[in-house]
């Protein structure tokens, strides 16, 4: 492990699960991301039906999971099976990455109030040990009627935020002054990369890390400064989740050795 990825807390290395949804059966997934070099696996909503199963899967590859994606409705409608799974598993971050269009507020004023029910929510996973935090896509980089951004107001002043660069990116926002913004107040952040305009319209426009446009050579310093103790890399549609895991790794790596090579750390 480089300079660099040791200054994460932990220096963890994580696989959002979502990339492999379309994969083999989760015992050959993590042997192959444990093979990789990956320490975490992250999952999401539709994974927490037996989580002592998956507990077991974990114990048997040496991987970890420290965090995990569940749906709003779950923290509302399910939030002891929310609790229970993060307690199996032992997770230390519960988030919520996703808010349907007829559930996002119009104006400024309906982005705080959502903002001030994330945080009686963050509170009340407090009480079981938890950290909450959002998970962002591109609309909350998308201008309000009085010219706000949605996540300013839902982030407020204290909840936490993993931030997903390429979605910022994507929204047409530089992610620099968002990292910067909220440093110290993002736990994980979510490393990928977007396929040059017009080409991998079958992978939904992503590609797999160093692959793509996103100056990574840049971001990820910064990303790595904001004290996130977790590297959460993903692609939203690969056709290949195999050929995305190895080659990102491989870019991650790459991007690090850039980095260090440019401005060795202290």
């Amino acid at each position: 492990m480089t300079d660099m990825l040791r200054a994460l807390p932990g220096g963890r290395i994580a696989f959002q699960l979502w990339s492999s949804r379309s994969g083999p059966d989760l015992g050959t997934q993590f042997r192959r991301l444990k093979a990789l070099g990956y320490t975490d696996v992250q999952p999401y909503h539709t994974q927490w039906d037996a989580p002592e199963e998956m507990k077991a899967l974990l114990e048997e590859t040496g991987l970890g999971c420290t965090t995990g994606h569940f749906t709003l409705e779950m923290f509302e409608q399910e939030f002891a099976r929310v609790t229970a799974s993060a307690r199996i598993l032992g997770l230390e971050l519960a988030v919520a990455p996703f808010l349907p269009p007829e559930r996002r507020p119009a104006d400024a004023d309906g982005w705080r109030a959502l903002g001030r029910k994330l945080e009686l929510l963050a509170a009340r996973l407090a009480d079981h040990g938890l950290d909450f935090a959002w998970h962002n896509h591109a609309f909350e980089f998308e201008p309000l009627p009085d010219g706000s951004l949605p996540i300013e107001h839902l982030l407020g002043d204290r909840l936490l935020f993993e931030i997903d660069v390429a979605w910022i990116a994507r929204a047409g926002a530089d992610p620099l002054p968002w990292l910067r913004r909220y440093a110290g107040r993002i736990p994980a952040v979510h490393v990928k990369d977007m396929a040059p305009p017009g080409m991998a319209a079958d992978e939904g426009g992503w590609a797999d890390l160093g692959q793509g446009v996103l100056d990574w050579d840049r971001l990820l310093p910064a990303s790595i400064a904001t004290g996130a103790g977790l590297l959460v890399l993903e692609h939203d549609l690969p056709s290949d989740w195999d050929r995305f895991a190895r080659r990102s790794m491989d870019g991650l790596q790459s991007a690090v050795a850039r980095a260090e090579a440019v401005r060795p750390l202290p």
